[in-house]
């Protein structure tokens, strides 16, 4: 491909009218940049999904700031783009390139994939494509990357094992630098790429497909897995004894897109002790191992400082079982509500809340709150291990509501083991119950409830067992939506088209990897995606050309002696324990959690390998609550001018709101905040700029507690803000005074190769009413653009200034004004360079 892998997709002119094209721009806040030629080993941290969900992921901040800790190691990130930025990088053959060099795939050492689901195995395809890489481990040369995958779904690794050298089974933190080692030395010693994958197979929790031979028989059942290495048989997950032994990312990237979950995530234990039998995660990340709370808290005060996030999460499959999670949040509380910081727990357990949680989690902000029964009954939650009453559940929603949230979400799965039709009807009823528990007699909704059917999961006690089918899950499904009608509950559900598609490859095997080629070649991309997704069409036709039986996968119940195409992967849960484990489901029986009595699962020795569990009553952390008081003593007001030019020019409006927020606070300036549900920072933008437009000179109006000068606070901003955002001026505002209008903006519009018709213009002058069209999600509609602009006038062939009034009403845009004004087409819109040079402020 040649000179087009020096292209950047930053440089072509219809850049700025892609999607959300802040995604694509990099140079965020704490991106690391190392240069290629410095570094030993460089790494691509690839995933396989949309910036904002790949963001949102801790596992990649914890890899990358663990990899980019080694001087001689560079790990940089890449996403999927999306179908918009696909099509033009195959029109213009530009490959896919990393954020923070530009780089392409095909000149890094490795490739790392993180596999979360099993929905986004096309996009690890598609991302290859792009990168004019083979798909197929036996089908790349010496010269191309190692291609290597991580994350949950790698627990059955089969049916993408064709298409990956190697394979992390388990906690990537001190595996992922092992493997990097290896192809350090490997590069010193030009060993061949068979030689480092033979080196490889020492590291644990490092699975190498090729090393392992997969049997059929005639029925599609496996009749062996053969080792190529008699010291190699199975392949046992990595795990990291003591999650506070690695470094955590305080200084976490702070991306200029709105995030899926776009806050400070702080992991304050990993594993679960519940044991609920549908849960893989529960099964695969066992033991159970908290951060200390000591270090949970000098954390947390690291990581809001360096990011100016206003929201911290704390994360774990269960952060209500953390051992010292009442005083914690506490103390967390004390320290950071005064500067309107608010915290979450994503994920409580009904059982584990009590009025004390609650009143803290409120403090600053409500953030949401979701209770998650899984099923209708109790006898049915007795079957999956979920020891939860329907009066346990009642009880914590009255306890939520008193405290003041008008809303809960409930998750709910429809397909559980033994499941009845009057276990769904239970669901109906419990919901209404919770609705009906908030207290209020109004028709607005008290309850959004999401279902999704259940998909039995590799590693845990349900793998043997079938999956419903699309249609009885969509009868499920469909007895809850008509069930709440009419009522004050929201029903979301997962389409059962995707849960059948997951289920295929949950427990799926390396014959899968055909039909999966042949898939995305039809066109499948973000199968997580249901708006994206094209049902079950595209996915039936790659199974009948690859001789698939979908069925076979889905409805058919697996012998207990069987081979499953994972039994050579070890999660350290012993296949004895899942059957035990599957018949005490079926007499309905609960498991305990083994905080409590160790159910001698197979995961801990007791030795390397042991649940690290602090004992509350012996956490002493500084319960001393400051004095806070409701608003600051003494504020005051300044006007900041700032230009936005360069790669900035790309974030919206309201990315660029959150980029000044976040540099202030960064910055340790003392925002004064609103009153009401939800404290804002009071900062007035006297303008919202077109994405794409460069400016000279913009305002914010900001307030805050007492600054010793004006140029400290130009100074300590500045630090904080990114390439092309940059404070030019500040001013002290009266207090009292009301926030600036823009009366008038002046701009040069510019079109490279196209010259300005001067008649055209003449014409527009002359006139009192000129329609252009503009184009917007309801359709298109005629705007009168000549009260819009001011003066108008041609000052070199391809260059125009344009005076725009700042008019009430509906507006156009600099560019869409000059394509109406000269009669140009589409592209020649997209080609426009539009520079904001000035503006008059109209004070008040």
């Amino acid at each position: 491909m040649g000179n087009s892998y020096k292209t950047s997709i930053l440089d072509q002119a219809w850049f700025s009218n892609i999607s959300r094209p802040s995604r694509y721009i990099g140079n965020e806040i704490n991106s690391v940049k190392k240069s290629p030629e410095g570094v030993d080993v460089s790494i691509a941290l690839a995933f396989p999904d949309v910036y904002e969900v790949g963001m949102s992921h801790l596992g990649l901040k914890i890899l990358y700031n663990i990899l980019n800790s080694y001087d001689w190691l560079a790990a940089e990130r890449i996403f999927s783009p999306w179908h918009d930025l696909e099509k033009q990088l195959r029109l213009q053959k530009i490959p896919v390139s990393t954020l923070e060099s530009n780089r392409p795939l095909s000149s890094f050492d490795i490739i790392g994939f993180s596999l979360q689901h099993e929905l986004s195995y096309t996009n690890v395809l598609n991302m290859l494509d792009l990168s004019f890489i083979p798909f197929t481990a036996e089908t790349r040369s010496e010269g191309h990357p190692l291609i290597i995958a991580g994350g949950p779904a790698c627990f059955n690794p089969e049916p993408v094992a064709d298409f990956f050298d190697l394979i992390l089974i388990g906690d990537g933190e001190q595996a992922a630098v092992d493997i990097c080692t290896v192809v350090r030395e490997a590069k010193k010693n030009k060993s061949s790429k068979k030689d480092v994958l033979t080196e490889m197979r020492h590291i644990k929790g490092v699975y190498v497909p090729s090393f392992f031979n997969i049997h059929h028989s005639i029925d599609g059942h496996i009749d062996a897995i053969d080792p190529v290495f008699a010291d190699y048989q199975t392949v046992e997950k990595a795990v990291v004894p003591d999650i506070d032994d690695f470094p955590y990312p305080v200084s976490q990237i702070v991306p200029f897109t709105e995030l899926i979950h776009d806050r400070v995530a702080l992991e304050v234990s990993r594993g679960c002790t519940r044991g609920c039998r549908f849960c893989q995660a529960g099964m695969i990340y066992r033991p159970v191992r908290e951060r200390s709370p000591e270090s949970i808290l000098e954390k947390a005060e690291q990581a809001l400082k360096l990011t100016g996030y206003d929201e911290l999460t704390l994360l774990s499959l269960s952060s209500g079982d953390y051992s010292c999670i009442e005083p914690l949040i506490r103390v967390l509380m004390d320290r950071h509500s005064r500067e309107g910081v608010a915290l979450s727990l994503p994920s409580l357990r009904v059982d584990s809340l009590n009025n004390a949680l609650i009143e803290q989690i409120k403090r600053v902000r409500k953030t949401g709150f979701t209770l998650a029964p899984e099923a209708g009954s109790d006898r049915l939650r007795r079957i999956i291990n979920k020891g939860l009453t329907e009066e346990d559940i009642l009880n914590t929603a009255h306890i939520v509501y008193r405290a003041g949230w008008d809303l809960i979400k409930l998750y709910f799965m429809v397909g559980l083991p033994q499941e009845l039709e009057k276990d769904v009807y239970e669901i109906v009823t419990l919901a209404r119950r919770i609705a009906g528990l908030s207290g209020s007699k109004s028709k607005r909704i008290k309850v959004n409830l999401s279902v999704s059917t259940f998909v039995p999961k590799s590693h845990t006690p349900f793998m043997w067992l079938p999956q419903i089918s699309v249609a009885e899950g969509m009868k499920r499904i469909q007895i809850i939506r008509e069930g709440l009608r009419n009522s004050r509950v929201r029903v979301k559900w997962n389409e059962p088209e995707l849960s059948w598609l997951e289920g295929i490859f949950s427990r799926g095997d390396r014959r899968l990897s055909l039909a999966i080629g042949i898939a995305w070649s039809l066109g499948a991309r973000f199968d997580a995606w249901s708006e994206q997704n094209r049902g079950m069409a595209i996915w039936s036709e790659a199974f009948r050309r690859s001789g698939i039986d979908p069925e076979y996968y889905l409805r058919r119940e697996r012998l207990p002696d069987e081979i499953l195409p994972w039994d050579h992967i070890r999660s350290g849960v012993s296949k004895r324990f899942l059957k035990e484990e599957l018949i005490k489901s079926q007499k309905e029986e609960l498991t305990r959690d083994c905080r409590i009595n160790c159910m001698k699962c197979g995961v801990c020795n007791q030795e390397e390998i042991a649940p690290v569990v602090f004992n509350s009553r012996e956490c002493r952390l500084n319960q001393e609550k400051q004095d806070i008081p409701e608003f600051p003593v003494t504020s005051e007001k300044y006007r900041l001018t700032f230009i936005k030019v360069r790669r900035s020019k790309y974030l919206s409006h309201l990315e660029l709101v959150q980029v000044f927020i976040r540099a202030f606070k960064r910055s340790g300036l003392k925002l004064v905040y609103s009153r009401g549900f939800h404290p804002m920072p009071r900062i007035v933008f006297a303008n919202a700029l077109p994405v794409g437009t460069e400016s000279l000179e913009e305002t914010v109006e900001i307030i805050i507690r007492q600054c010793p000068d004006s140029d400290f606070l130009m100074e300590s901003i500045n630090k904080e803000l990114p390439d092309g955002i940059e404070i030019i001026g500040v001013e002290k505002l009266m207090a009292p005074k009301k926030p600036c209008q823009i009366k008038e903006s002046h701009f040069l519009i510019s079109i490279s190769g196209v010259e300005f018709n001067e008649s055209y213009l003449d014409s527009f002058l002359r006139s009192e009413y000129f329609p252009v069209t503009k184009s917007g999600k309801n359709g298109k509609r005629e705007i009168n653009a000549r009260p819009m602009a001011q003066s108008m006038s041609v000052v070199a062939p391809d260059k125009v200034e344009l005076v725009m009034r700042h008019i009430n009403g509906p507006g156009l845009k600099p560019a869409e004004i000059i394509k109406g004004v000269f009669h140009f087409n589409d592209m020649d819109e997209i080609g426009m360079s539009v520079l904001k040079t000035r503006q008059v402020i109209e004070e008040k």
